[in-house]
């Protein structure tokens, strides 16, 4: 299985951006999707997960700006990012656990199996 992203780019502080993570095989049942991101010189930390019981879970910081969603028509997680920071920037991770769904430990990367090479997201002020 694979994940590419894809969507990012350069934007200014409040700017908006809608990345897109691409699955190769259909995804059912219990699994987690997840975005994650890393900033240089900091630790990877998620930012939002979905389940596949319609579970969401988002970082406290990005809420009411961010918002995961799905497709499986077409075997895709999207991530739109409204609002924008200077401190959303980072590279972001497509990353799925396709066997258990996110539960109370959603934000441990060591949850995910899979992982994408990532889409790197740069917000100036």
């Amino acid at each position: 299985v694979q994940l590419v992203e894809s969507g990012g780019g350069s934007v200014q502080s409040e700017g908006s951006l809608r990345l897109s993570c691409q699955v190769s095989r259909r995804f059912y049942g219990d699994y987690c999707m997840g975005w994650f991101r890393q900033a240089p010189g900091k630790e990877r930390e998620a930012v939002a997960t979905i389940d596949g019981v319609g579970n969401i879970n988002y970082r406290d910081s990005v809420k009411d700006r961010f918002t995961i969603s799905e497709d499986k028509s077409q075997n895709t997680v999207s991530l739109q990012m409204n609002g924008l920071k200077p401190e959303d920037t980072g590279m972001y991770y497509c990353a799925s656990n396709l066997v258990f769904r996110c539960g109370a430990d959603w934000s441990r990367s060591a949850r995910f199996g899979l992982w994408g090479r990532g889409t790197q997201v740069t917000v100036s002020s």
